[in-house]
């Protein structure tokens, strides 16, 4: 009887565990998206449009380029303070 009682706290520990997983990677997500949304607005607002497209400046397609390109160790501070709010 005993070692039933163990085995259903493992398991009700297993789905109690499961489900913090899901609340974490839910809350994540929602985080992401509110990254990703700030972004976009951020990314609109450097562009100009054409009938329902966006064009991004040459000038803001090269300074990011640079951005993607370098690793963040080797990032001006400025540019890792924007990654750190971001985080």
């Amino acid at each position: 009887m005993e070692s039933r009682t163990l085995a259903n706290k493992t398991e009700q520990e297993r789905q109690q565990m499961n489900k913090r997983l899901e609340e974490i990677r839910e809350m994540l997500a929602a985080q992401e998206h509110e990254r990703w949304s700030r972004w976009m607005k951020y990314l609109f607002s450097k562009c100009y449009g054409l009938d329902k497209a966006m064009v991004i400046p040459a000038e803001s397609v090269e300074h990011w380029q640079r951005q993607i390109d370098t690793p963040y160790a080797k990032m001006s501070e400025e540019e890792k303070d924007s990654d750190r709010k971001e985080a």
